[in-house]
């Protein structure tokens, strides 16, 4: 099913911030609530998010670092993966892999020539879905020690159809 991202607004703001991972991920992505908090408490990220709809129902949340002028460790990009998350009634459906898909078909016009994002390393993480993606690890870490990974544009998906 095909998905769009759309701006959070007073009209959906409670159901997307309703959204929940799977338990046992709570360790892997902070809930919606905490990522846009922190996307205000740290402009000089030029945070851009969205909510995820798949047809007239939220299904998860992207956050990127859009087009910002890189200082590691703790700004990374220009174009960075900052937030993925699919909530936990919807995970499984492709909807993650399509997100992907359009945050490439929106950067890539801009002038972006790798994607970069991080995981939390662990049992039940993100990793494997990142790395099916073609994201490969950078060898670095975060001051957090999340695992930084670089997607390199443009992207030849090879994950299949969204």
């Amino acid at each position: 099913m095909a998905i769009t991202l759309r701006e959070i607004t007073d009209e959906n703001r409670e159901a997307v911030l309703a959204l929940r991972v799977a338990p046992g991920q709570e360790q892997f992505v902070s809930t919606v609530r905490y990522s846009i908090r922190e996307a205000a408490e740290n402009p000089h990220g030029n945070p851009w998010y969205r909510a995820v709809y798949a047809g007239d129902e939220p299904v998860g949340f992207v956050m990127l670092s859009w087009d910002v002028v890189p200082q590691p460790p703790h700004i990374n990009g220009p174009w960075f993966l900052w937030k993925l998350l699919i909530d936990e009634r919807h995970q499984g459906r492709g909807y993650g892999l399509a997100v992907v898909q359009q945050i490439v078909r929106l950067i890539e016009p801009e002038g972006a020539k790798e994607l970069l994002t991080s995981y939390v390393p662990g049992d039940g993480g993100p990793a494997g879905f990142y790395e099916r993606l073609g994201f490969t690890p950078t060898g670095e870490l975060d001051p957090e020690g999340e695992v930084l990974m670089r997607l390199t544009l443009p992207w030849r998906d090879t994950a299949g159809p969204a």
